[in-house]
């Protein structure tokens, strides 16, 4: 046949000449001295045909996904979508190998290319005929391949790694009997062809039995939460730890000081190519067109993991530029986006933390949101918002070294813990700390930004901190205000109080130096000096004299002080928990209602001073044995708690006594 071939219709083949060329209509394939076979001669043996990866031993968890897989989808098409590393591969092999029986054939193809996607399509048409080989060029047998698919059913294709929607939307097109199942990176872009099932982490209980079945050990979990559980890199891990013979424990030290080796180790034999250092690039790569995305994910990579406001990046761009590099971010699975905030995945941070980019860009940025701080009833009305921003500095902090620290990040570490609540919260002593380590390096023990940093964390033993921490606060108040003054004196008893249980030796010398500069620089009858001395009688280890010397005193502070002051309820604490100590529960009862008493004298019920000491009379009469008043104090005194003081110290110790089940319960 000779001349010119058309092809009209849907499917329609025209052959023409020596068959040079096959056009269908929809599709031009070139054929070299091509020999015209139907697809009808591709078929399935009947032992079926399955073409899969090695299935994995270290399957765990992923039950939601697989549910979602067995149900399918109405269009025959479902893509797990997720990060690099984070198991979509493995979970599609898992998932595959189980529909061997129901469907033929399962053929798995590497599709992160056009031209590797077409290789797997010849390859299945070279299976299915053997006969083909060396007879059809390449194109030809992709067409067969595809023909066949269009004009059977019960097959299950897996196109791994797909980079791009349209890469495999023609195929989509033609292909619509069987089952297909794609892998890729790409979140998006796939609503017109396929319902797509997000991959997250493992769970942590999942991510310990993955790690533990190849190397069992001390501190599994610990080691799978410093991987983010994610599934390549727990793998990987694993095997080295294994063929090394250390302990996860000891492979979590490897973390901590070579980030950046550590993370591109794998056991002999492993993909170089798949470490968790490398994983990444070629999405990296593919982002490069757009230069502001590797800066935003540079500056992220020094931030929280998850909850960052997305208006911080703000002043890296127009807000086209912005909009457009997280979207690609975003479209790529290397963050996530919730509302107005973003997140990512910590592993990715740690990977990009360790080349170094983005430190100085990501303090720049919170920096500049400290220089413009609204007023401070702003600050109280969006407390939350305003603490997700300090979130990030803090983030900064741990994920930095306070050597290199300027002025500017010390300030910035400051504000952040005054929004955490100094003494209230561990991370607020942590930035308190941080910031004022860089005010000393930088400006000297004698600078009162630093003393001012501190002071309020080391306030007593509730506030956490160290003993080294509380030595720096007094020799703070020392370079700042000198020895003897009233707030030097004030201090050196909080931290002699501090000290008490670590290291009595130092507290106790510390608290007789106390009272003898109290009373030589101020005089006997001083705030500052029955301050020291209660400190220094509280200390005793004779309960019995130190009772006795503490009513003298607090008889004596009545005298000169003024009611309102709140040291006269501090020297009451000290005397009830000596007299409780020293074996006279009624009397240190006693004391309890009669500071309560005249508490509600004074001030009514509702006020913050007769709430705290109702609330102390209520532990007195625990220590008293008197655990029936005790809760039914407690009980009526906790919902005057939550409203005078908040979900506080004092609040949480009432709850305790309103719960506690007693003898008398049954």
């Amino acid at each position: 046949m000779t001349g010119r071939a058309d092809a009209s219709g849907d499917r329609a083949v025209a052959a023409g000449g020596n068959i040079e060329q096959v056009v269908t209509g929809d599709f031009s394939t070139q054929v070299e001295h091509g020999v015209l076979l139907p697809a009808e001669s591709l078929s399935v043996p009947a032992s079926g045909l399955v073409h899969l990866p090695e299935r994995t031993a270290l399957f765990v968890g992923r039950a939601e996904e697989l549910a979602r897989l067995d149900a399918g989808a109405p269009s025959g098409v479902q893509v797990l979508c997720g990060l690099g590393g984070i198991g979509k591969s493995t979970l599609a092999a898992h998932w595959a190998a189980g529909r061997i029986d129901d469907h033929h054939p399962v053929w798995w193809i590497t599709a992160e290319t056009v031209g590797e996607l077409d290789a797997g399509l010849a390859a299945l048409a070279r299976a299915m005929q053997p006969a083909y080989v060396g007879v059809l060029p390449e194109d030809a047998l992709r067409e067969r391949a595809l023909q066949w698919l269009a004009a059977h059913d019960h097959w299950l294709l897996v196109l791994d790694n797909v980079s791009d929607p349209a890469d495999v939307k023609p195929l989509l097109a033609r292909a619509t009997r069987g089952r297909v199942l794609i892998t890729s990176r790409r979140a998006t872009g796939w609503q017109d062809l396929a319902e797509t099932i997000a991959v997250p982490e493992l769970d942590p209980e999942e991510a310990a039995a993955l790690f533990a079945r190849v190397c069992p050990g001390d501190g599994v979990a610990e080691v799978c939460a410093e991987l983010g559980h994610l599934p390549l890199a727990l793998r990987q891990a694993a095997a080295y730890c294994s063929e090394a013979g250390i302990s996860p424990r000891a492979y979590l030290d490897l973390l901590a000081r070579y980030p950046a080796e550590t993370y591109a180790l794998t056991a002999e034999g492993g993909e170089t190519g798949r470490t968790v250092a490398r994983v990444w690039q070629v999405t990296l790569d593919r982002l490069e067109d757009t230069p502001l995305a590797g800066r935003i994910l540079g500056v992220l990579a020094w931030w929280a993991s998850e909850g960052i406001p997305r208006r911080l990046l703000e002043p890296l761009g127009s807000p086209l530029e912005v909009t457009e590099a997280i979207r690609r971010l975003r479209a790529h699975s290397m963050i996530a986006l919730d509302g107005d905030s973003l997140s990512v995945h910590r592993v990715v941070q740690a990977v990009v933390r360790a080349g170094g980019a983005g430190r100085e860009e990501a303090g720049a940025l919170l920096v500049g949101v400290v220089r413009r701080l609204p007023h401070p009833d702003e600050v109280r009305a969006n407390l939350v918002a305003w603490q997700a921003i300090a979130a990030q500095a803090e983030a900064l902090a741990r994920h930095t070294g306070p050597e290199q620290d300027s002025g500017e990040w010390a300030r910035l570490f400051e504000w952040a813990g005054l929004l955490f609540g100094m003494a209230a919260d561990e991370r607020a002593v942590f930035l308190a700390t941080r910031a004022t380590l860089g005010y000393v390096r930088l400006y000297g023990m004698e600078d009162k930004r630093a003393l001012r940093a501190l002071r309020t964390v080391m306030v007593g033993s509730r506030a956490g901190g160290s003993p080294e921490l509380s030595e720096l606060l007094l020799a703070l108040h020392v370079g700042v205000y000198g020895p003897d003054d009233p707030r030097t004196i004030e201090a050196r008893s909080r931290v002699a109080e501090f000290l008490l249980p670590s290291s009595r030796e130092r507290a106790e010398a510390l608290l007789r130096e106390n009272v003898d500069r109290a009373v030589r620089s101020l005089g006997e009858d001083t705030r500052e000096t029955f301050d020291a001395r209660r400190a220094l009688l509280a200390a005793g280890t004779d309960p019995q004299a130190a009772a006795a010397d503490l009513e003298v005193l607090l008889a004596r502070a009545r005298d000169v002080l003024p009611e309102s002051d709140d040291l006269i309820q501090i020297i009451e604490i000290s005397l009830v928990a000596v007299l409780l100590e020293s074996g006279r529960p009624e009397r240190a009862v006693e004391l309890a209602e009669a500071a309560v008493g005249h508490a509600l004298e004074r001030y009514g019920a509702a006020r913050l001073e007769t709430v705290t000491r109702r609330a102390y009379l209520a532990t007195t009469l625990e220590g008293a044995g008197e655990d029936e008043r005790a809760r039914e104090l407690a009980r009526e005194l906790l919902p005057v708690c939550r409203a005078a003081l908040g979900e506080g110290e004092v609040t949480s110790i009432v709850r305790r006594l309103a719960r506690k089940r007693l003898p008398s319960d049954g």
